[in-house]
């Protein structure tokens, strides 16, 4: 088959759609397309082209889909082969998107939304309870807690509370084990 942009384009689509399981599920179905069908690779290249996908950031079908494509047909085979791999994907998404937009206005799903809200909201609850009963076990720890709450409220950074958290205790810390060390 002859290696135009279509034919690139078309092949990683085909793939693409196939493609359930992540990158591990790639190797056999390109194998079958571009080594055994089409003859556009050998095992060999494809072999070092997953061991490169696998090594850089990103998806790794997408990575592969470029070393391939720019094999093939350059700059063009790479734009190709990546667009031809990830099309599936992000249609499958618009459809599932938009199938979730009509069924989140249902009054059944809304009722449901709401029943696990307030099951969430419980769970919160509750581990907040158990969270309390381990951690607020004197006078400090009740004000690093209640400082911690109020902190919140008022959309302070929780990175910042935490830190800020971790660094009172540490200092209350410090001044227990020297009042310690001054006693005996």
């Amino acid at each position: 088959m002859e290696k135009t942009f279509w034919n690139i384009y078309k092949t990683f689509f085909k793939v693409g759609t196939l493609l359930l399981g992540g990158g591990y599920v790639i190797l056999p179905l390109l194998q079958s397309e571009l080594v055994d069908k089409k003859r556009w690779a050998t095992h060999d290249e494809l072999c070092e082209f997953y061991a490169l996908g696998q090594s850089l950031p990103g998806i790794i079908a997408a990575n592969m889909s470029i070393f391939v494509g720019y094999k093939l047909l350059k700059q063009k085979g790479a734009f190709a082969a990546a667009s031809g791999i990830i099309t599936p994907a992000f249609l499958s998404i618009i459809l599932i998107a938009k199938i979730l937009e009509e069924l989140i206005n249902l009054k059944f799903i809304q009722s449901i939304f709401w029943g696990v809200a307030v099951g969430v909201v419980i769970l919160i609850l509750l581990a907040v309870k158990e969270m309390w009963n381990k951690s607020v076990i004197d006078k400090f720890t009740m004000v690093v807690f209640m400082s911690a709450f109020i902190l919140s409220c008022f959309r302070v950074s929780p990175v910042l509370v935490i830190i800020t958290s971790a660094v009172a205790g540490i200092i209350y810390r410090l001044i227990i084990n020297k009042k310690k060390g001054c006693e005996e």
